[in-house]
């Protein structure tokens, strides 16, 4: 009990308790941390933070209200010929060509006027209502902190553990993301690069019982638990790879999602994984005075899109890209006027995009309305709360069950059609193909096989890179179906084995990776 209060006061004390490797953020979800369908639980969400607010109105014009967008920001909106056009009445900064390019071949879609009622323009108090999905200031948890707290009730004792081999949420970027926060411990595990392994030092951590004893006890438990969740990624980076040509390596963006892809084709089995970008908050020079398509906000619009870009044909290369979708979100957009300092003052609402081949594509929302005059220090009004963005992705995405979902917000969720049908499975497409599941894999300590067997004698062993049998699992008679196998690998020494399952006259065979 007091361990769990220690861990509940630094939450609330310093945000987050971050696991951290290599000194920078990175955050990502395990295999079974929601209810997740058979069909969804390989499923991956990764979550794009444009920190400081972004300027939706010069990412994403309405074509139609360009007369009047005239009128209040002359020194900044961008030249109408340059604009990249999407639709008849919306088109994107003239630097997102590649995303203009996923949205022609139906991969992303722009959803309008995101925000939430009587928008607080703080950058601190916003994100926190972004980060909480609360308009409660009392309400310190992550909205999906929320829903781990409800399956994991004990966590961090005993994690890593069998069921969940790998770290909760993985975070990259400068931060550990409060989206994670539970009522006792962050869900999140930090880590600059996965592919260098993460080995802190874990002596001279003793409980004497006293208070701080405890305290102690707990902090060599963080460590502990921060070194095994090292290994896994570390494990599952060495295993993964990247084939898209299309990375820049100048672009620390493209660098992060580049290392996603990696970990994502190397095994790890996390649900979601959280990103950030700084360099939003563009009250100057977010336009050059002397040529309207430079600026602050041209250089990031061109990283964001092109990292986006390079990522997803990532995915399609590795196989991947209908397991995955991403999102991108800021604290709030930006006033409808310009400063006299050639940039936007914070805002209301913004448009965000939902990107991947398995959303629904195109432009969810009305463009905003921009009048001729307008009060002073106006933004843009909300008509879709970003709440109801969150939800619809539990719901249509991770098929979380609806009434499960409304538990997790306080107002009534309205949701919207996100995700398409893809049935993206990783086990039916095994098991489809006459293949076998193997998980975790690389592994720490035993595997579990899923696999379709005929009625007869079946047989399970695990050899080694020379062939040799290193143990004997099974040896019996199977019923006819699908069947849940469970394989120690304790006492192996770490490297390559192959799991070999003879069923009648049919031979499976899959390589099995053992890690310290």
């Amino acid at each position: 009990m007091k361990r769990r209060q220690f861990i509940k006061n630094v939450a609330l004390t310093s945000a987050s308790l971050p696991f951290v490797s290599n000194g920078f953020g990175m955050q990502a979800l395990s295999q079974k941390l929601f209810n997740f369908s058979t069909g969804a639980e390989d499923r991956v969400l990764v979550m794009i933070r444009l920190n400081g607010g972004n300027d939706g109105l010069n990412t994403v014009i309405p074509l139609d209200q360009y007369a009047n967008l005239m009128i209040h920001r002359p020194e900044i909106i961008i030249p109408q010929n340059q604009i990249l056009s999407v639709t008849p009445e919306v088109g994107f900064h003239p630097q997102m060509q590649g995303m203009k390019g996923l949205f022609d071949q139906g991969k992303l879609s722009v959803v309008q006027n995101v925000g939430y009622p009587e928008q607080n323009r703080s950058h601190f108090r916003s994100m926190d209502i972004w980060t909480s999905g609360s308009l409660d200031v009392s309400e310190t948890r992550g909205w999906l902190g929320r829903y781990f707290d409800s399956y994991n009730p004990n966590y961090p004792a005993g994690y890593p553990n069998v069921t969940y081999p790998d770290p909760f949420a993985i975070s990259m970027g400068s931060e550990v993301t409060a989206t994670c926060q539970g009522i006792a411990a962050n869900f999140s595990h930090a880590v600059s690069n996965p592919n260098n392994a993460v080995n802190l030092y874990q002596g001279g951590f003793v409980n004497d019982g006293s208070y701080y004893g405890e305290h102690v006890e707990f902090v060599g438990t963080i460590i502990e638990q921060t070194n095994s969740f090292g290994q896994v990624i570390h494990a599952a980076a060495q295993a993964g790879s990247s084939l898209s040509a299309m990375y820049d390596p100048s672009n620390n963006l493209a660098t992060q999602l580049k290392y996603v892809a990696q970990m994502i084709s190397g095994g790890l089995k996390t649900k979601v994984y959280v990103l950030s970008l700084g360099g939003f908050d563009t009250h100057d020079n977010q336009a050059d005075a002397t040529n309207l398509l430079a600026g602050t906000h041209r250089g990031l619009l061109k990283t964001v899109s092109d990292a986006i870009a390079a990522f997803q044909d990532d995915l399609q290369l590795l196989g991947l890209e209908q397991r995955v979708v991403g999102m991108t979100f800021s604290e709030f957009g930006r006033q409808i006027e310009a400063n006299a300092s050639l940039g936007t003052d914070h805002g209301d609402a913004a448009p965000l995009f939902l990107f991947g081949t398995c959303i629904q594509s195109g432009i969810i929302g009305p463009n905003p309305t921009i009048a001729s005059s307008l009060p002073d220090q106006a933004g843009i009004a909300m008509q879709i709360d970003f709440r109801d963005v969150y939800a619809s992705i539990l719901r249509d995405w991770f098929q979380v069950p609806t009434n499960e979902v409304q538990q997790l917000f306080a107002h009534q969720v309205q949701f919207y059609s996100l995700a398409g049908t893809c049935n993206v499975s990783l086990e039916e497409q095994a098991l489809a193909n006459g293949s076998m599941l193997v998980y975790p894999n690389p592994t720490p300590s035993s595997i579990h096989v899923k696999v379709n067997l005929e009625e007869g004698r079946t047989m399970g062993e695990l050899r080694d890179a020379n062939g040799a049998t290193v143990k004997t699992y099974f040896d019996q008679n199977y019923s006819s179906g699908l069947h849940t196998i469970f394989c120690d690998m304790e006492g192996l020494a770490s490297g390559t084995y192959f799991l070999v399952i003879r069923n009648n006259e049919k031979t499976l065979l899959e390589k099995v990776v053992k890690m310290k």
